[in-house]
């Protein structure tokens, strides 16, 4: 988890991607965050911020396999980011993103600091990495991640170690990530593994973004849906 709108935004997004199976103790794990004493609409989250001071002490390998390319995209678009960041983070609930209009997304994308690398396989999309270099002098792993299909083959470990040593190679004070408790539950120890250290947790209370239309119920089905508040009626996710 990183930063995850709709100001009438996400309406706009990809078809669906499916969530990958969990095991039952993530799943128990997950459903333990929904909390029977929560406000109707809310989702309990554990947020853990982490940072590593040191680049790491060997370069990334090569690409396990011949087909596999990492390349910077300098103007995704609006509907190519959003493509990205649904089929990445849909299983994992992401969704700040998605509440961002189409003229702030693009806003955003647009600014400086901002880098985005996308991972393919033989020409299809496989995952993606983007930083944010405006917290100088630190950099921002904001969101990284593999499209459900590219789970199981060391993909992950390879791409974070191409994406950090890109990121030390501007010699930043030291580079930042988070996950949660909603996170694929090898994001944590992957990160560790590669030197970061947790600096902190955190527990918040969010609103469940399948109830308010920012993502399909059928979202994230680790996680159990928020009790729908009363009065209110659900707003289905719209595709397009």
């Amino acid at each position: 988890m990183t930063g995850r709108g709709r100001n009438g935004a996400c309406a706009r997004t990809c078809r669906s991607p499916s969530a990958p199976e969990l095991s039952q103790a993530a799943a128990s794990a997950a459903g333990a965050e929904a909390g029977d004493d929560l406000p109707p609409g809310q989702l309990r989250v554990t947020v853990t911020y982490l940072e590593m001071r040191a680049a790491p002490a060997s370069p990334p390998g090569p690409p396990p396999r011949p087909d596999l390319l990492v390349r910077r995209v300098l103007r995704p678009g609006v509907e190519g980011y959003r493509f990205l960041y649904r089929s990445v983070g849909e299983p994992w609930l992401w969704h700040e993103r998605c509440r961002l209009s189409d003229t702030d997304l693009a806003a955003l994308l647009d600014g400086a600091g901002l880098e985005i690398l996308v991972l393919t396989e033989g020409g299809r999309v496989a995952g993606f990495a983007e930083f944010d270099r405006r917290p100088a002098p630190d950099v921002k792993l904001a969101y990284f991640g593999l499209l459900p299909a590219y789970f199981g083959h060391g993909l992950g470990r390879w791409l974070l170690g191409h994406v950090l040593a890109r990121a030390w190679a501007s010699r930043p004070r030291r580079v930042l990530v988070n996950t949660c408790s909603f996170d694929h539950p090898a994001a944590l120890p992957l990160y560790r593994r590669f030197g970061f250290e947790v600096v902190e947790e955190v527990v918040r209370q969010i609103r469940d973004p399948r109830l308010y239309g920012l993502l399909p119920e059928a979202a994230a089905p680790h996680i159990p849906l928020g009790a729908q508040p009363p009065g209110r009626r659900r707003r289905p996710a719209l595709s397009g």
